[in-house]
């Protein structure tokens, strides 16, 4: 699988792309701008830069550009998760659960829901 590395702005991005599917530019700038100052020049150059980099792929047949995230964004959390995982928690799984239950106040289905995922592994 490719490395997956999106800085901050191009996860925004990326997140405009997986909520809503194919999008132009101003669909994408429209989006982030409900939330963030973003100007029109800038959204344009990050998805030319983010399309060199393989996070997005475009499709240029038509007049306007339609771009579409590279990869799903289970892929973007499975990589993160496990450089975390390998880097901050020395390859422990358990440290990370540990650590995210004890530092976030999870609801009784939340925590219904993992005793049900771990059921699967016993």
């Amino acid at each position: 699988m490719m490395n997956i590395k999106p800085t901050e702005s191009e996860l925004e991005i990326l997140q405009v792309l997986w909520n809503k599917g194919n999008c132009t530019v101003r669909d994408v700038h429209e989006e982030l701008t409900k939330t963030k100052d973003a100007g029109y020049t800038t959204t344009l150059k990050l998805m030319q830069i983010m399309h060199d980099k393989g996070l997005v792929t475009r499709d240029s047949s038509a007049k306007t550009h339609i771009y579409q995230a590279a990869f799903s964004e289970q892929q973007a959390q499975k990589t993160a998760l496990d450089k975390i995982i390998t880097t901050v928690f020395k390859g422990s799984a358990a440290e990370l659960v540990m650590q995210a239950l004890g530092n976030h106040k999870a609801s009784k289905d939340e925590i219904d829901a993992i005793k049900d995922y771990l059921k699967k592994f016993e």
